[in-house]
C-alpha cells in the first residue's frame, strides 16, 4: 500500500522521484501547458518518436515509391512481422506469434472464424454482457454465419452490479456446450482487470479454447500469453500503445495453433517467400502472419513503430508500476477530497491493484455528464461512458502526479461552485 498525502507539494515530490519522468518530453501535449490530458485509454498522445517514424515512411514513399516494399528500412513487405516481433515483448510471446495487421474487430473475425468450430454438442460461444459492443456484434455475426440462432448460441456472463465480472461465475458458465470463450482483458467501462491465467486454465480444463480482447491492457499491463497458454488475442494500438487514431491493430496466435487454416484468408497470410508466386491454392504462413488478410496499411502503421520503441525503452514492468501508483494516488485523492457522502462520486474500479487496468471510473448521479463537460472546459480531458461514468486515465509515459492532483482539485472546484449547471444535459456524438 502506497502512503500518500493530499497536498500539492507531495505531488511535486513524487514527480521529482519518478524514474519515467523524462518520457513526458518525448510527447506532444495538446493545446497548451494548462491542458491535462487524461484520455490516453481512448487515444494515446503523439510521441516525437512516432512523428519521426511516420515522417521517415513518408519520405521513403516520396523518394523510393514502389521500391519501399523491399528497400525501406524496415521494408514495408515485412513491416507487419517486424512490428509484431517488437510487440511480442510486451505480451510474453515469441516473435512469430504476434503480427501488426488489420483493425481490432477485423482481427476478431479472422481469429474467431478459425477457432469457432462446432464439435458435437459444443456449439456455443461464451462472452460477457459488459464487453465492448463491437465484440458482441462480431460474435453474433459469426454465429449467424454458422446458420445458428444467436439467442441460443451466445452465452453472456452476467454482472451483478453492472460494473465488474465475477471470475468464478465465468467458470460456472464454461459448460459442456461451450466450444470457445472470448473475454476482455480489462473491462472498458469499470477498468476491472480479469485474471487471464486463471480463466485460461479453467477453460482448458473443460476443453474450451479461449481468447482475449486486450485493447484496454496492452501498453499498460504486462502479459505472459505463452506462459499462460492463451489460445489467441487481439488489440488495438491507439490507446495505451500511442500508435495514432485508427492505427493498425495486432493479433496473437499461440504457436500450437499455427497448423490451423485461417478461414478469412487473404494473400498477405500466404507463405511469405511464395506470396508472389500468385497460385490459387492458399498456403498460409505457419505464424501469426498467416492470419493477415490484406496488404498492410503502411502509413497507418508507420507511427506504431516509433510508439513501440518508446514502450520498449521504458519497459512494460516499469510502466505498470507507475500506472498502478498513479491510479492509486487518484483514488486516494478522490476519497480524501471528494468523499462520496458529500460529492456523490464513487469509484467504480476495483481498488486492488492486481484487479485494475490503467484507468479509474468515477460514477455519479444525474449531473455526471454535465460535470464531465465542465471538466473539459476547465482544461481536463477525460472521457464519458454511459450511463454514469467519467473515465480518468493517467498514463505512465506522459502524465504526472501533479496532473492527477490538479484533476481532482479542478473536479472539486466544479462541484463546490456548481460550475456544471451551465452545461447542457444533451450528450455529444462522441463522448
Amino acid at each position: 500500500m502506497n502512503h500518500f498525502e493530499p497536498d500539492e507539494n507531495f505531488a511535486l515530490r513524487l514527480d521529482k522521484e519518478d524514474p519515467l519522468a523524462g518520457f513526458r518530453d518525448r510527447f506532444h501535449i495538446p493545446d497548451d501547458d494548462d491542458t491535462i490530458y487524461m484520455d490516453g485509454n481512448s487515444l494515446g498522445l503523439l510521441s516525437k518518436d512516432s512523428e519521426e517514424s511516420l515522417a521517415r515512411v513518408m519520405k521513403e514513399w516520396k523518394n523510393q515509391a514502389i521500391k519501399g516494399w523491399l528497400e525501406a528500412k524496415p521494408a514495408w513487405f515485412h513491416l507487419a512481422e517486424t512490428l509484431g516481433a517488437m510487440a511480442a515483448q510486451l505480451v510474453g510471446a515469441e516473435a512469430n506469434e504476434v503480427v501488426c495487421t488489420g483493425t481490432t474487430t477485423v482481427n476478431l473475425h479472422a481469429l474467431v472464424s478459425t477457432f469457432y468450430r462446432l464439435k458435437g454438442s459444443r456449439t456455443k460461444i461464451l462472452a460477457d454482457e459488459l464487453n465492448f459492443p463491437s465484440d458482441i456484434y462480431a460474435l453474433k455475426g459469426q454465429i449467424k454465419l454458422k446458420g445458428l440462432p444467436v439467442e441460443d448460441q451466445l452465452v453472456l456472463v452476467p454482472s451483478q452490479d453492472g460494473r465488474i465480472l465475477d471470475e468464478e461465475k465465468i467458470v460456472e458458465l464454461m459448460t459442456d456446450d461451450i466450444t470457445i470463450a472470448l473475454l476482455p482483458s480489462v473491462l472498458y467501462r469499470s477498468g476491472q482487470l480479469l485474471d487471464i491465467p486463471f480463466l485460461t486454465r479453467k477453460a482448458h480444463e473443460r476443453g474450451i479454447l479461449i481468447g482475449f480482447d486486450c485493447s484496454h491492457s496492452v501498453g499498460a499491463v504486462p502479459h505472459k500469453f505463452d506462459e499462460w497458454e492463451v489460445d489467441f488475442a487481439f488489440w488495438c494500438s491507439y490507446k495505451y500503445m500511442n500508435g495514432g487514431p485508427g492505427s493498425t491493430a495486432f493479433l496473437y496466435v499461440n504457436k500450437k495453433h499455427f497448423h490451423q487454416e485461417p478461414l478469412l484468408a487473404g494473400w498477405f497470410g500466404y507463405v511469405k517467400e511464395k506470396q508472389f508466386d500468385m497460385v490459387l491454392d492458399f498456403q498460409h504462413a505457419h505464424s501469426a502472419g498467416g492470419w493477415q488478410i490484406s496488404s498492410p496499411a503502411v502509413l497507418s502503421t508507420a507511427a506504431v513503430e516509433g510508439a513501440l520503441k518508446i514502450l520498449l525503452e521504458a519497459g512494460i514492468e516499469r510502466i505498470r508500476e507507475k500506472s498502478i501508483r498513479l491510479t492509486e494516488y487518484l483514488i486516494f485523492l478522490k476519497d480524501h477530497l471528494l468523499p462520496a457522502d458529500k460529492y456523490g462520486l464513487i469509484i467504480g474500479t476495483p481498488r486492488e491493484p492486481e484487479r485494475r487496468g490503467g484507468h479509474v471510473a468515477l460514477e455519479g448521479d444525474e449531473n455526471i455528464w454535465r460535470i464531465h463537460q465542465a471538466l473539459k472546459a476547465k482544461g481536463v480531458v477525460p472521457d464519458f461512458r454511459p450511463p454514469n461514468t467519467i473515465r480518468i486515465a493517467p498514463i505512465a509515459l506522459y502524465n504526472t502526479y501533479h496532473d492527477v492532483w490538479q484533476t481532482v482539485l479542478r473536479l472539486k472546484d466544479i462541484i463546490d461552485n456548481k460550475e456544471y449547471e451551465k452545461f447542457s444535459e444533451d450528450r455529444a456524438a462522441i463522448t
